[in-house]
């Protein structure tokens, strides 16, 4: 295990944002994205990190960056710090694993959520409504339960330290235009659609996922991460049991830990013990070696 990364100040590399996970340097025509060991839960940043966690995710959207090659491109560069640019290799061994030199993109300023299963937020919003953004669904559903198709229920993007709220599908084409909500929501329901097929007879669930998408020289970039415990809910599917929660390799473990203190989603968030840390990187681990076959490089 590689000393956890919890921020990174990398000087030469020009201006530095911080996400909640991921450190983005600007590098004039290019972005260094890195991915820190931080993990966030209710849109809230934990005090401690969990040891490799942006290495897997990393390695896990590499992966589904290239499974995904031929439905949308993206934005990765490269991978190897010895095809960054010159300044970045001072800082190869932090690099190394947990970075992508990607493409500058003007993000859209949605989330794309893709729903597969009745959970989360979705599963909250149907009780009382009996609909996920706007789209109806049938009565009688429970927690868990396999949706009759796919569905795109996208949200706002929320500034760090704010929560994303659920859109209907109107309110997103008002924002970004019908045209290219069309071709957003089309995209991602089909990147879904692949996702499931490569993970089903792998043993894994995907219950939903978010995608996130931007523009670059007029054309739709799949960016940010895919299809990690981050951004999903993947359940083992031999435990998979509607009617209630699921069982799952990401962060659901320690959003439900996180419930059972009573804790009032505000910052400061309460301190991780050592269990939950090693427990989630536990799981982190299990998706991705599960989904691509690999140990962490």
């Amino acid at each position: 295990m590689n000393p956890p990364v919890m921020t990174t100040s990398l000087a030469g590399l020009g201006p530095r944002r911080q996400g909640k996970v991921r450190d983005i340097y600007d590098l004039g025509d290019k972005l260094l994205l890195v991915a820190t060991d931080r993990i966030s839960a209710f849109d809230v940043v934990m005090a401690e990190p969990i040891p490799d966690k942006g290495r897997i995710l990393t390695q896990l959207s590499a992966f589904w960056f290239r499974h995904l090659a031929d439905l949308t491109p993206n934005h990765l560069v490269s991978l190897k710090v010895e095809e960054f640019p010159p300044a970045c290799r001072t800082f190869q061994n932090l690099l190394q694993g947990r970075s992508m030199l990607v493409r500058k993109c003007k993000p859209l300023p949605v989330e794309c959520i893709v729903r597969g299963y009745l959970s989360g937020s979705g599963w909250a919003e149907y009780r009382q409504t009996g609909a996920i953004g706007g789209l109806a669904l049938p009565p009688g559903l429970v927690e868990s339960q396999k949706l009759p198709e796919p569905i795109f229920t996208p949200s706002t993007k929320a500034e760090l330290g704010t929560h994303d709220e659920n859109i209907d599908f109107a309110t997103m084409a008002s924002q970004i235009g019908a045209a290219l909500a069309a071709k957003v929501r089309d995209l991602s329901l089909a990147i879904y659609r692949r996702a499931l097929a490569w993970a089903e007879p792998r043993g894994i669930i995907i219950a939903d996922t978010k995608f996130e998408f931007g523009l670059a020289d007029g054309e739709l970039v799949l960016i940010d991460e895919v299809l990690t415990p981050d951004s999903s809910r993947f359940w083992p599917q031999e435990d998979y049991r509607p009617g209630g929660p699921q069982k799952s390799y990401d962060k659901q473990y320690l959003r439900d830990y996180l419930e059972s203190l009573g804790w009032n989603k505000q910052p400061p968030p309460p301190p991780l013990p050592p269990d939950v840390i090693a427990n989630t990187r536990a799981r982190y681990l299990q998706a991705l070696k599960t989904l691509t076959g690999a140990e962490l490089g």
